[in-house]
């Protein structure tokens, strides 16, 4: 079966999401169109590349996480530094390995820009923090001058994912040369199941949401702040999880698949091998209990008929 499929953020925990990824297709589920924010772009856009979950499993476990952390070089000391990195380049890490590392992989299947996937296939979010708004890419990219079919697919999801104070943000102009800030589209919506969704039609196909959180923000844990790295992390994952899901009704839930991460940070860079395992089996769990009931109920007539 054809379904659009949604991808929450969430730093390291989107391993998660290689797993439950594999169990919809042990369960005969393809994409058609994707979207996703942060390491949900990411996700969204590798599948939208046509790599499977057992491909990117392997490029997981025989990657370092911590070469995402790629530091400008300096002859300074190491906390002066990233003290003026935070001033002036308003983050730590240039996310340039980031963005290398998923244009060598999209490379790998014939796909650079949006020209080299089918129109509306793949959907990312991003944050405008100059202009204090949201932007869908590619479809926004147009207002800053830009022609979506032009654009990398790779620096798309390295803007998506610049968590603010951790990756240095991209910076965009408009048409009049205004200059903006872009950043974590997390900062807005972590998981935009409104791209796909909406109350007052039918969609094409079924929506499947893959959601990096608990159901209803009364399930999220409490964070215990003791230190500025603590208050880094509990920020970060409170913007993650509680935005969106203030806004998620019993009809949304029905077609989304929650995984609350709970052993790991969002920027836990790490990880062992089994940790790494650990959370693709709970993906893989989860999805695969969840998707029993939730593809006899979307095979009815109408999704047939309009499939």
């Amino acid at each position: 079966m054809r379904i659009d499929g949604v991808f929450s953020g969430g730093g390291i925990k989107a391993l998660s999401l290689i797993g439950a990824v594999e169990a919809a297709e042990d369960k005969g589920l393809s994409f058609e169109r994707v979207a996703g924010t942060s390491a949900g772009a990411l996700m969204a856009a590798l599948v939208k590349a046509g790599y499977r979950a057992s491909e990117l499993k392997e490029i997981i476990d025989g990657l370092d996480f911590r070469k995402f952390l790629d530091k400008s070089h300096t002859f300074l000391p190491v906390p002066f530094t990233n003290w003026l990195k935070l001033y002036w380049k308003l983050g730590l890490f240039k996310g340039d390995y980031l963005e290398n590392w998923v244009a060598a992989l999209l490379a790998n299947r014939g796909i650079v820009t949006f020209a080299d996937i089918p129109e509306g296939s793949l959907k990312i979010i991003a944050s405008d923090i100059s202009r204090g708004r949201l932007i869908v890419l590619p479809d926004d990219l147009e207002e800053y001058g830009l022609l979506p079919e032009r654009f990398p697919i790779a620096r798309a999801v390295r803007m998506s994912c610049s968590l603010p104070y951790f990756f240095y943000p991209i910076k965009l102009f408009n048409r009049v040369g205004q200059k903006s800030y872009i950043v974590d589209g997390g900062v807005l919506s972590n998981f935009p199941m409104w791209l796909f969704q909406r109350k007052d039609r039918i969609p094409v196909r079924p929506v499947l949401g893959f959601q990096l959180s608990s159901y209803l923000n009364d399930h999220i844990p409490a964070h215990y702040v003791k230190n500025a790295f603590d208050l880094f992390r509990a920020l970060f994952e409170t913007m993650m999880q509680a935005h969106d899901n203030r806004y998620i009704d019993a009809y949304d839930a029905r077609d989304i698949i929650f995984m609350p991460v709970k052993q790991v940070s969002v920027i836990d860079f790490q990880l062992s091998s089994e940790a790494k395992n650990e959370l693709y089996q709970f993906g893989y769990e989860r999805a695969e209990q969840f998707l029993q009931g939730w593809i006899n109920e979307k095979t009815y007539p109408s999704y047939k008929n309009r499939a």
